[in-house]
């Protein structure tokens, strides 16, 4: 009993894995031909978890993620918050510059944490729980370069306030995680110098949340 309960469980999670890369919604026969699993099996999973709420199903039948998954995210983000201020204020510490960690919720960025450097005359304000698209923005952008495989830094000037320049990098290696680790100043940035630092950081913060 207890060999079939975990089976059906990591056949669970990894369906909701597959309705979360971001692809458009599945039917229950592609998801039974993704996952290798059988038709009656796939229904099974589906009905607990559209009960559940993890999972929904749109007007013409095909599954997405359901929006109980934004309640397990939620509880998430201070743990989140937790692990990550750590690497954040070494970094706005040896950059002097604001440090923060965003993560993707949708086609949105939220920062989730941030340090402000506690030595600078001067340094670019930004409250946790800020929002913006991941199209603008060096902390955007960089979530947007992971989803596309891409690890480098990213930087941009005057995206999100006007005369703020930014570095960020994708936090690489986690699966379950589209975030990037990042620095934000009014002042010049020299990215050939700040951009290996703040990957440096995504990576630390990487083996930090594994």
């Amino acid at each position: 009993m207890a060999a079939e309960s975990s089976q059906t469980l990591e056949r669970g999670l990894r369906l909701l894995r597959l309705l979360s890369d971001g692809r458009p919604g599945r039917t229950p026969t592609e998801l039974a031909a993704e996952l290798r699993l059988s038709r009656p099996a796939v229904y099974r999973l589906l009905t607990t978890l559209q009960n559940e709420g993890f999972v929904r199903r749109d007007g013409e039948g095909r599954l997405h993620l359901g929006f109980g998954v934004l309640v397990l995210a939620r509880a998430v983000q201070p743990l989140l918050r937790e692990g990550a201020l750590p690497a954040l204020r070494r970094l706005a510490e040896e950059v002097g510059a604001t440090a923060h960690l965003t993560v993707a919720e949708g086609e949105d960025g939220l920062a989730v944490a941030v340090v402000e450097p506690s030595w600078t005359d001067m340094h670019v304000a930004y409250r946790e729980g800020s929002r913006h698209p991941l199209t603008k923005g060096a902390a955007g952008l960089a979530v947007l370069a992971l989803r596309e495989g891409r690890t480098g830094h990213v930087v941009t000037e005057g995206h999100l306030q006007e005369g703020a320049r930014g570095i960020a990098a994708p936090v690489p290696g986690l699966p379950w995680l589209e975030a990037s680790v990042g620095v934000v100043s009014f002042t010049p940035l020299d990215p050939e110098v700040v951009g290996p630092r703040v990957a440096a950081s995504a990576v630390e913060l990487s083996r930090a949340l594994a």
